[in-house]
């Protein structure tokens, strides 16, 4: 599915002992994606400033700053889980439209067809780059970059994000929810060794993440066929969320989830949590499995989550049988 969920809460009033003005709120930002066909997918942000009416003073026009050290990040390692890139930062009171995100470098690590990855990054010797594990090279050595990856204008003028609406920061609390892809937004360009980044990003006010739990259990009577020596349990298949989308160059892709089902309390029922979800998003849910199986109801199942709505799709084994 290869998103990136921004959180941004506007908390409770800050008190006078805090030695903000009464009105002031607090921001918290949160990062998070999930797995897909990039291996890695790197970026440096230096900078992230929320811009609006009563934006802070000495930030030369920039808005009001919320981030104060640069973060590096692996987007990928983010799976299914959050990052706080901003905690409690002092907003003033005032009306928000913008977010802006000042990206320095990055690189993404794809896989190729005969199994072998290979690197493009913004800049050959852009610091985010993993060591050069070979032995024979110096100690610090980066590794070879194979190709160029294009990130017009994100280290001066920024990435800039339209909220949907303007948010109010007066002190009382504020939930705002922006959806990066990165599925969709890292393209090949067609007939180069160049990659692109285009960010593909949604921003809709006091909305909250969703979740969907995918539950699988056999019915009475079912069983599933080993394959070869290995006996085969619901514990070998994978539930899968996904969606149609577009890559940066605009080619249609699928963004897709896969979590393993566990069995945490033995009860026979597997399941598997997709969270942060963004609200309105049409999900398709299904398994991939070692034997061809059906179920009640059947696959792919359609899944639409509401704000803050946490849902559970729960699917019963009619059948297995060797493919």
């Amino acid at each position: 599915m290869n998103r990136i969920k921004l959180l941004l809460a506007s908390l409770t009033v800050l008190g006078l002992a805090g030695g903000c003005s009464p009105s002031a709120g607090t921001v918290t930002l949160k990062l998070t994606d999930a797995p897909g066909d990039f291996k890695k997918a790197v970026v440096t942000i230096d900078a992230i400033y929320l811009h609006g009416s009563a934006e802070g003073e000495g930030n030369d026009g920039k808005g009001v700053s919320l981030l104060h050290a640069p973060v590096t990040t692996d987007l990928l390692t983010l799976a299914n889980d959050t990052a706080d890139l901003v905690k409690h930062a002092v907003v003033p009171a005032g009306t928000y439209s913008e977010l802006r995100f000042v990206i320095s470098g990055g690189y993404v690590e794809v896989e190729q067809a005969d199994g072998t990855t290979k690197i493009f990054a913004s800049s050959p010797d852009y610091a985010g780059l993993p060591d050069d594990e070979d032995p024979e090279t110096p100690e610090g050595t980066k590794v070879k970059v194979d190709g160029p990856l294009q990130m017009p204008s994100y280290a001066s003028s920024g990435l800039k994000v339209k909220l949907s609406e303007h948010v109010d920061i007066s002190g009382e609390q504020k939930v705002l929810l922006v959806d990066f892809s990165v599925a969709e937004s890292f393209g090949h360009a067609a007939g180069s060794e160049k990659w692109v980044m285009k960010p593909v990003i949604k921003a809709a006010e006091l909305m909250f993440s969703g979740s969907v739990e995918a539950t699988l259990r056999m019915a009475d009577g079912v069983t599933i066929p080993p394959v070869g020596d290995t006996q085969v349990t619901l514990g070998d298949f994978v539930a899968v969320l996904s969606r149609p989308a577009e890559d940066a160059a605009g080619n249609p892709i699928v963004a897709e989830e896969k979590l393993a089902l566990t069995d945490a309390d033995g009860d026979g029922t597997f399941e598997a949590h997709f969270k942060w979800l963004f609200p309105g998003n049409q999900y398709s849910l299904t398994f991939e499995a070692p034997v061809n199986y059906s179920t009640n109801p059947g696959t792919p199942a359609s899944v639409t989550v509401g704000s803050g709505q946490e849902l559970t799709q729960a699917f019963l084994l009619t059948s297995a049988s060797l493919k």
